[in-house]
């Protein structure tokens, strides 16, 4: 059975690519490692694995049920994760209604059987791969973005490398 690698996400459009541009610009600058391709820049609010595609349909009928609420997230540190090795901009507050959305995320994705999400919930853009380690900093342009809808992403190797793109089906 066909499986598609799929994950829910804030998917910045291209106003808030603009927004993020200088301030991961200047952290890249003292962050070693492989640099994340500027259309792969997203919030992941659940990743969901390896989905059959005959899963699919339920999953999108369950999301478009859901009316998230508006909210603002600020994004305010450069940070290093050790155990996946990455750089990231990181938003210190999580904000009610994230927290709400990702919660309903969650509670999806177990009744559709996907397991059960163990971590403590960050919000983050990943900005480097395979990155060396360096002290957290606050970001010296903390950026405030707007959020209110969310995608279903899918996660494709190419040659170039992984790309996402939104889930059709």
């Amino acid at each position: 059975m066909p499986e598609k690698r799929l994950f829910f996400a804030l998917w910045p459009n291209e106003r808030q690519r603009e927004q993020l541009r200088e301030p991961i610009k200047t952290a890249s600058g003292t962050v070693e490692g492989q640099l994340v391709f500027r259309g792969n820049w997203h919030v992941t609010l659940r990743f969901l694995g390896a989905v059959p595609e005959a899963a699919i349909p339920s999953i999108r009928r369950a999301m478009d049920a859901i009316q998230p609420e508006p909210f603002r997230l600020r994004f305010d540190r450069l940070e290093f994760w050790p155990r996946p090795k990455i750089a990231c901009l990181l938003a210190s507050s999580v904000p009610p209604a994230l927290s709400r959305l990702v919660q309903t995320l969650d509670t999806l994705a177990e009744a559709a059987g996907l397991g059960r999400q163990e971590s403590t919930y960050r919000p983050h853009i990943t900005i480097a791969r395979h990155a060396r380690s360096f002290p957290s900093e606050p970001l010296a342009q903390p950026v405030m973005l707007e959020w209110s809808g969310f995608e279903l992403m899918e996660s494709v190797a190419t040659a170039q490398g992984v790309r996402y793109y939104p889930a059709i089906q």
